[in-house]
């Protein structure tokens, strides 16, 4: 009975010491490609800002009715990218959590 006792111990400690080097492995990797997303995604997010500027520099010089869809549209696109990066904060702390 005792040598069963030791012996489920021996294998738990097994699966923990199992579980805690595949996180060991993975985990720093993870990491690693969560901070290339997030570099790349605020590299695109800066784009998307100078797209929307853009557009709205367009749009002032247009007639009424096209300026105000161009303004809609970038006001739109703009929200999309407060989305975007909305969603990158999000991974970045669970991340680091």
């Amino acid at each position: 009975m005792l040598r069963r006792s030791m012996e489920n111990r021996d294998a738990q400690t097994r699966q923990l010491q199992d579980a805690v080097t595949n996180v060991e492995k993975h985990f720093g990797e993870l990491c690693q490609i969560f901070a290339a997303y997030v570099r790349k995604t605020a590299r695109l997010r800066d784009k998307a800002d100078l797209l929307v500027n853009e557009i709205n520099v367009y749009a002032s010089t247009e007639t009424p009715n096209l300026k105000q869809g161009l303004k809609n549209f970038a006001d739109e696109f703009a929200k999309l990218q407060d989305y975007r990066q909305a969603e990158v904060w999000r991974s970045q702390r669970h991340c680091y959590e």
